[in-house]
């Protein structure tokens, strides 16, 4: 079997051991998350060491969504992967790309123009991808979070959402991809270090831009007011030396119930977001929540609202001031130990080393041969197959270094705002946290140890309450 496998041609081999490693992988995946619905399934009741830190009915209600969204994904991925092989399989790509040579053909536009073809072959992929993946979206939200309590949004605004998201992401998307195509292709021997510095910069641009210019394009952002909170927040970031220029809070509570918090910015001009949603004084949802559902007025409100269907979940959403603070305290903490620099650090290198093996790669005839461009070799394509198909065990595995070292950061992050003196108050922050987003705290421990990029709450309550380490 191995020898008449090994005598096929190499073209061959290459095709099939993508197909093969494609399905391992998610076969590994599928076999992850059957252990962590076994989970789901078996424990009924709450744990005895979590019980003074989570009711039996958060308990129930975190089990059954986590549960829901187990068992859609088992779904959703298999579907993916169906298709994913069926593209493959009858030569979607360079179906794909045959009809995007017919489409610029209309219009003037020859073989020679190839950064004009594959910006209409990008466009089409995009489209398709958003078609089929809608369905699962709109099951998602409409479904799974309406059913547990969290989706705020109606179908008209999370239609017109999605068409501003596409439209967005191709005023971005076109115009990068058709300049690297360019430096690609005139660049010479060294068009990899050309490329890498061109997509380092994009990648600088938008991290700096995303939160003032692109991020209000879909939510509403306002000053935090002034007030107790913000005076304490700035007096922290002055405390270690963080050059907060601005605080934000951004209206997250109009599509989920969700919350966050992050900081962004370069060099002296730091700025930090909160969600409403994570602020017990601010959220709209603790407003809704303040008269009894169910009200004929309530009714007839609900019946005009065509925006935002805010709903009673908890007793009380968001943390209290001094768990903010706590919460702020653990996210500086990521700046202050550098690990912000150190995650770009690495991303760059992986980059860097990327497109270096791509320009090692890209001349190999039998790479496209596999995926059915027996003709043509276009720069993009060679970009999809190489990045998507032949990285894949590389990326794989650098996924999972990832994972481990996000979790090292979370726990030197908790021990920052530990040593800030503001161990009690993360403590209770993230048992809030926990239940605001119904998540279970018990996983089974090869599922945990390769997908949650944050250690599980359990741990990260231990590590609080632990013998300080340096």
């Amino acid at each position: 079997m191995l020898l008449e496998i090994l005598a096929l041609p190499v073209e061959d081999i290459i095709f099939y051991a993508v197909l093969v490693f494609s399905w391992t992988v998610y076969i590994w995946e599928a076999y992850l998350a059957y252990r962590q619905r076994k989970i789901y399934r078996a424990t009924m009741h709450v744990p005895t060491e979590l019980g003074k830190i989570m009711d039996s009915e958060t308990f129930e209600k975190s089990r059954l969504y986590q549960l829901d969204k187990s068992n859609f994904g088992f779904w959703s991925g298999l579907y993916s992967e169906a298709e994913g092989t069926l593209i493959l399989l009858l030569g979607g790509i360079p179906l794909l790309w045959k009809v995007s040579g017919i489409l610029t053909a209309r219009f003037g536009f020859g073989p020679e123009y190839e950064i004009s073809q594959s910006l209409v072959f990008l466009m089409l992929a995009t489209l398709f991808s958003a078609l089929t993946g809608l369905p699962w979206s709109l099951y998602s939200t409409f479904v799974i979070e309406e059913k547990h309590g969290f989706n705020q949004q109606t179908v008209g605004f999370f239609l017109k959402d999605a068409l501003k998201k596409f439209a967005v992401t191709q005023c971005i998307l076109l115009p990068v991809t058709s300049l690297l195509l360019y430096i690609i292709k005139i660049g010479g021997d060294y068009f990899f270090i050309y490329a890498w510095l061109f997509t380092l910069v994009v990648s600088l641009i938008l991290v700096t831009i995303y939160a003032d210019y692109i991020a209000p394009l879909f939510d509403k952002f306002t000053p935090l007011p002034d007030g107790e909170l913000k005076s304490e927040i700035e007096s922290m970031a002055k405390s270690i030396y963080f050059p907060l220029t601005k605080i934000y809070v951004v209206e997250g509570s109009k599509r989920s119930s969700h919350s966050n918090a992050y900081f962004y910015g370069f060099f002296k001009n730091k700025r930090i977001v909160l969600f409403d949603t994570l602020l017990e004084d601010y959220s709209p949802l603790n407003k809704s929540g303040e008269k009894e559902p169910g009200t004929g007025e309530e009714n007839e409100a609900a019946g005009n609202e065509s925006k935002s269907k805010p709903k009673v979940r908890n007793k009380k959403q968001g943390c209290s001031n001094p768990e903010v603070l706590a919460v702020l305290g653990h996210e500086l903490g990521h700046w202050k130990l550098g690990h912000t620099v150190k995650n770009i650090v690495i991303s760059q290198m992986n980059s860097f080393l990327c497109f270096f093996l791509f320009a090692v790669l890209i001349g190999r005839k039998e790479l496209f041969i596999a995926f059915g461009f027996h003709e043509t070799q276009p720069t993009l394509i060679g970009l999809m197959i190489i990045f998507q198909f032949i990285f894949s065990p590389y990326n794989e595995l650098l996924s999972f270094c990832l994972t481990v070292l996000s979790r090292r950061f979370e726990f030197q992050a908790d021990a920052f705002a530990r040593n800030m003196g503001r161990s009690s108050e993360l403590y209770s922050a993230l048992i809030k946290l926990n239940k605001d987003n119904l998540g279970f705290p018990v996983a089974d421990w090869l599922f945990s140890m390769w997908h949650y990029s944050h250690p599980p709450l359990l741990e990260r309550l231990r590590a609080l309450t632990g013998p300080k380490q340096d």
